[in-house]
């Protein structure tokens, strides 16, 4: 169990894995059995569906469910006593989602007033490494920092810059990081790729507003791609 002290330190979805976990060790979602609709678990817990699904994440990594894509999320048959949950996992993937929308929404204002054609070759040879490990069966995570982080630097504010490398860079916390195993294939870094292009478009072009609005679109999909992979038939409800 959690102490109250710890409790109060732990992130939103960590608490809601703290509840799942007492339903867990108390006998109420049983061992191999398989957990009620996220629906239901939802209403249960008076939470969000993505708050859920990051929850469910943190078991997974704890051991104490496994998320079976197609069939639904089952307790483990031999789940820990819950005496000792995982500790840091890092920051709500959904949350550090929502912040780099915000402030690269708004950093992408400046690389398109200082943009240079260096700049956008720079960004176009990104997208095109990026294609290439695509074909290749690899994930192309890191082409996908460089566009990022040489967008930041487009803004002639190194604040920004390390701000937006450090949020780019959580994706390598234990929870975003589980999360992308069950959510990234070549069809969904496809959906960044093209992004990325209509970035790369209205940012060379000079379009203010349309640079905005891809990134932050951008953003919003690449969030709900996350998400979205977490929803096996059987927990929709």
């Amino acid at each position: 169990m959690v102490s109250p002290i710890n409790a109060a330190e732990r992130k939103p979805y960590q608490k809601i894995a703290d509840q799942l976990r007492n339903y867990i060790v108390q006998g109420d979602f049983k061992a191999g059995s398989r957990l009620p609709p996220e629906r239901d678990l939802t209403q249960l817990l008076g939470v969000s569906r993505p708050s859920l699904r990051e929850a469910l994440i943190a078991l997974e990594i704890e051991g104490e469910i496994e998320i079976k894509m197609g069939s639904g999320v089952y307790v483990r048959a031999r789940p820990t006593d819950g005496k000792n949950p995982a500790g840091t996992l890092g920051e709500s993937p959904s949350e550090l989602m929502q912040a780099r929308a915000l402030i690269e929404g708004e950093s992408v204002v400046l690389a398109c007033l200082h943009g240079k054609k260096s700049d956008y070759r720079y960004l176009q040879e990104c997208i095109d490494a990026m294609r290439a490990s695509i074909a290749n069966g690899l994930p192309p995570l890191e082409d996908d920092r460089r566009f990022h982080q040489r967008l930041a630097k487009m803004s002639g504010n190194s604040a920004l810059v390390r701000i937006i490398t450090a949020l780019f860079d959580e994706r390598h916390n234990p929870i975003s990081a589980h999360l992308s195993k069950h959510s990234e294939n070549a069809l969904t870094w496809e959906a960044a790729v093209a992004e990325h292009e209509a970035i790369l478009h209205a940012v060379a072009n000079k379009d203010v507003l349309g640079a905005q609005t891809c990134m932050r679109q951008h953003l919003s999909r690449s969030e709900n791609r996350w998400l979205q992979a977490l929803e096996p038939e059987d927990m929709s409800g």
